[in-house]
């Protein structure tokens, strides 16, 4: 059995000046109180998009309610988009995407009435009186119960209402799901915003980028080659700015060629300096057939492939990586140090590999580093604009915003269904980004009456980012030497593309690689870093 990872399972939150923490003690003095965080932990701030959204629903639903404009959001599993909604220090409730239905809702948890039931103008149904007694007229729970009631509010999450007590539940028809009943007492919380987070975390982010720093420029004692590692999201853009505090100048971006817009635009006006080109992924998917989170072979094509060409040309390098615990169980015990066997002369130091989301952004807000713009237009995972690893509510958005990138996967895919005898529903609903269905997914298709296609047997775990090795780099057991740079760049400048970085060096993936990478590999001898 896999150990658990040592990630921070809580957030803890200063009542006083209604701010999330770093660690425990707010700025103010006093100390946070914990909320319970939901696997895998990650937490990230509600940016512009998403908190226009949360807003909308609310208000839609409830009225004109006062939404607090620090919000964080606790993504867990669900059959698409399922994110725990916490604000005024209170786990507020539960935002989903239905992948059927294509539509967001928010469901309200008990902790959120005392800031919504003073203001709450609708969406909320009254219980019967004597709804809590039974035949014999002895008083029983109504929670978990389910009730008949009149009422014209639509169906959905709702507020009840029941002798002096509130609840949550869900309205189905003429009946409600009572979830719980709790006497509410008005909250006023004190106003805060972003600046103020910032603010209350000053001396806690303060060492986070002490540490950081410090141990890039330890670790590039080393070796003659560093770099940066950039794709334009912004866990990367938070190593690049480390790195560059450190004294790394070089860094790299691989263009996959299906990077959206702003991406490219991003990774312009961020200034980096080469630019590795990846694979043809339309050769590849018109073979294989569309990838999946079970069957990455996408990434080995247009970005392993390419970095590991190059890397071979430079002998031993350190690359900055931007990679953490809390993207996915398979990187919960990375090390500062690590090596990925299928490019074994590239040393990955991570360097805010135990930061969460929400350290990250508080990072870039405090620094006042632009970020990619898609994460204020909702999109939360910044890569090639068809990753199956996307979800189907960040699909919407594609849809929205760039209509004609969609329509081109979307018309690939609906070939690919009808040439393979996979019926479109299938499609529709995002079963697709799967080689072999999870449990969730093949019961959704069995409520849609949606015949599945014949499936390999697949483990289902997340092998899109492989478990990587650690360690502590040195030759021949001796004492630790830097590592000497074996070759020179390759030069291609064919890159033309207006949509696309202007950069000073462009590396062709065609190329062949230099032999003289693997004369290094012969005298590169990894131990595990004992630090």
């Amino acid at each position: 059995m896999q150990q658990e990872p040592a990630v921070k399972k809580i957030l803890y939150w200063c009542k006083t000046c209604n701010v999330p923490l770093i660690g425990r003690n707010c700025g103010c003095g006093a100390i946070g109180e914990s909320i319970d965080l939901h696997k895998p932990y990650d937490l990230r701030p509600a940016l512009t998009a998403d908190h226009e959204l949360i807003s909308r629903l609310l208000r839609e639903r409830y009225g004109d309610i006062p939404v607090p404009k620090v919000i964080l959001l606790n993504k867990t599993g669900g059959l698409d988009r399922y994110e725990l909604i916490i604000a005024n220090g209170a786990r507020f409730g539960w935002l989903e995407f239905d992948p059927v239905s294509r539509k967001h809702t928010v469901t309200l948890l008990p902790d959120a009435l005392p800031y919504i039931v003073p203001y709450a103008t609708s969406g909320v149904v009254d219980i019967p009186a004597g709804s809590s007694a039974d035949d014999a007229g002895k008083k029983q729970r109504i929670g978990g119960k389910k009730v008949d009631v009149s009422t014209n509010e639509p169906d959905g999450s709702v507020i009840v209402r029941y002798g002096g007590r509130y609840g949550t539940g869900i309205l189905t028809g003429n009946s409600v799901r009572i979830k719980e009943l709790v006497r509410v007492v008005e909250e006023t919380p004190a106003e805060s915003d972003w600046g103020e987070v910032i603010r209350r975390n000053y001396d806690r982010l303060k060492d986070l980028e002490r540490s950081a720093v410090r141990a890039i420029k330890h670790e590039m004692k080393e070796f003659d080659h560093v770099n940066a590692s950039f794709s334009g999201g912004k866990d990367s853009t938070v190593a690049l700015a480390l790195a560059r505090k450190a004294g790394v100048e070089e860094a790299y971006f691989v263009d996959t060629h299906l990077e959206f817009p702003e991406t490219y635009s991003f990774i312009k006006e961020s200034n980096i300096p080469i630019t590795l080109d990846g694979g043809d992924f339309w050769q590849g998917v018109e073979k294989i057939g569309p990838p999946g989170k079970d069957n990455r072979w996408c990434c080995k094509v247009v970005k392993m492939a390419p970095v590991r060409r190059w890397m071979d040309t430079l002998g031993p390098v350190l690359t900055i990586q931007g990679n953490r615990w809390y993207e996915s169980f398979n990187r919960a015990d990375l090390d500062l140090l690590s090596n990925n066997p299928a490019n074994p002369n590239q040393t990955n130091c991570s360097p805010i590999r135990s930061w969460r989301a929400f350290e990250v952004f508080l990072y870039l807000m405090w620094r006042n580093i632009p970020y990619n713009p898609l994460y204020d237009m909702g999109i939360e995972r910044i890569g090639c604009w068809l990753c199956p690893a996307m979800l189907e509510a960040e699909y919407e958005m594609l849809r929205e915003h760039h209509p004609e990138l969609a329509a081109r996967w979307d018309t690939f895919l609906q070939k690919w269904a009808a040439d393979n005898g996979i019926s479109q529903e299938y499609i529709k609903c995002g079963m697709w980004r799967w080689k072999s269905l999870p449990p969730k997914m093949r019961e959704l298709a069995k409520q849609m009456g949606i015949s599945l296609p014949k499936q390999p047997d697949i483990e289902h775990v997340d092998r899109g980012d492989r478990r990587e090795r650690s360690y502590t780099a040195t030759r021949d057991g001796s004492e630790p030497q830097k590592r000497r740079h074996m070759g020179q760049l390759g030069i291609n400048r064919n890159s033309s593309s207006t949509d696309r970085p202007s950069s000073s060096r462009t590396w062709n993936s065609s190329s062949n690689a230099s032999p003289q990478g693997s004369d290094s590999k012969r005298n590169y001898r990894p131990r595990r870093d004992t630090r």
